[in-house]
């Protein structure tokens, strides 16, 4: 780069945001960070703290977003900030499609009137397909979503892909599968899991409670997947991917491999709590990231046995005396 590359990330406080904002930095970005305002918790980021430019926003309110925009005049935008956890979508359904595809029309918006050239990338998810009736799953799969949550996020795919044909921006959508990292959020099943783990192997916790232990999910590394990010907006033109390990693993397997960790059986120590379990999927959720191995030259570089290890080391560290 014979100018410095800069860059604006909305959700920088989270998982994903502060793995993406620590790659691109070690590429010499000038990063900057739109948050809340009256938020001054830099979260998964605190970290990153007197290295990243903030500025307050509310995706919300156009005028504050188009602000950050004309301040920052970023080469790529991520935008990254919406909520995660799919069960909390039922209960909030409009204000779900309003964070999630209300705000990606925000950010798409906003681009095409500041400067139509900046680069956008948005996170799909692999939930969109829901029961496709096929696996693994690929860019082409039909979309047949099954939850306020991943409705809002197809909404917010195919706006990227409409705007990227009809207003000629550089907007990219990742179709993400299950990405996880020691900064994952407790409320996730593989970070219960793993602190489950740790907890127990400290004397800490008895026994750990769990769902459907034969839901299949294709884990990847946060960090792997925020490569994917980067990759795609270095391409000539917009497009989507498929950003996925290509491997099933249930979450019993997640289990039993976290356990290992700390010389345990899971089998000893997980219990099937009926209350927790979900309706059955009758599409096992595996992603095919043949585009972007071949498009991208993408690669997943952490698997999954070193993925569990990295989550339940840094749990245990955490909770050791």
């Amino acid at each position: 780069m014979s100018e410095q590359a800069s860059a604006l990330i909305t959700g920088v406080t989270g998982q994903d945001g502060s793995f993406l904002a620590e790659l691109l930095l070690e590429k010499g970005y000038a990063v900057t960070g739109l948050v809340r305002r009256g938020e001054p918790d830099l979260g998964r980021s605190e970290h990153l703290r007197g290295r990243l430019e903030l500025l307050e926003g509310e995706l919300l309110e156009p005028q504050t977003l188009r602000d950050a925009i004309s301040r920052v005049r970023p080469r790529e935008l991520y935008h990254l900030a919406a909520p995660s956890f799919v069960p909390a979508s039922w209960e909030h359904p409009s204000e779900t499609l309003a964070a999630i595809a209300g705000a990606c029309a925000a950010v798409l918006e906003s681009v095409a009137a500041v400067d139509p050239g900046i680069r956008v990338f948005h996170p799909a998810s692999a939930m969109i397909f829901g029961d496709a009736g096929e696996s693994p799953q690929s860019e082409c799969t039909p979309c047949r979503p099954q939850s306020p949550y991943a409705v809002a996020k197809l909404a917010a795919h195919e706006l990227v892909g409409v705007l990227r044909e009809h207003r000629g921006l550089h907007a990219s959508s990742a179709i993400l599968y299950n990405h996880e990292s020691e900064r994952r959020p407790e409320q996730f099943v593989t970070r219960r899991i793993s602190r489950a783990a740790a907890a127990i192997s400290l004397g800490l916790q008895d026994e750990l409670s769990l769902g459907s232990l034969d839901a299949v999910r294709d884990w990847s590394f946060a960090g792997d997947v925020m490569e994917g990010a980067w990759l795609m907006l270095q391409q000539e033109h917009g497009d989507d991917y498929v950003l996925a390990s290509g491997v099933g693993h249930t979450v019993a397997d997640f289990a039993q491999a976290a356990f290992a960790c700390v010389g345990l059986e899971a089998d000893r120590y997980v219990r099937v709590d009926e209350e927790l379990k979900r309706e059955p999927e009758p599409t096992p959720s595996i992603g095919d990231a043949s585009k972007a191995r071949a498009g991208l030259g993408w690669r997943p570089r952490v698997g999954f046995a070193e993925l569990v290890a990295r989550m339940v080391s840094a749990d245990v560290e955490r909770l050791s005396p």
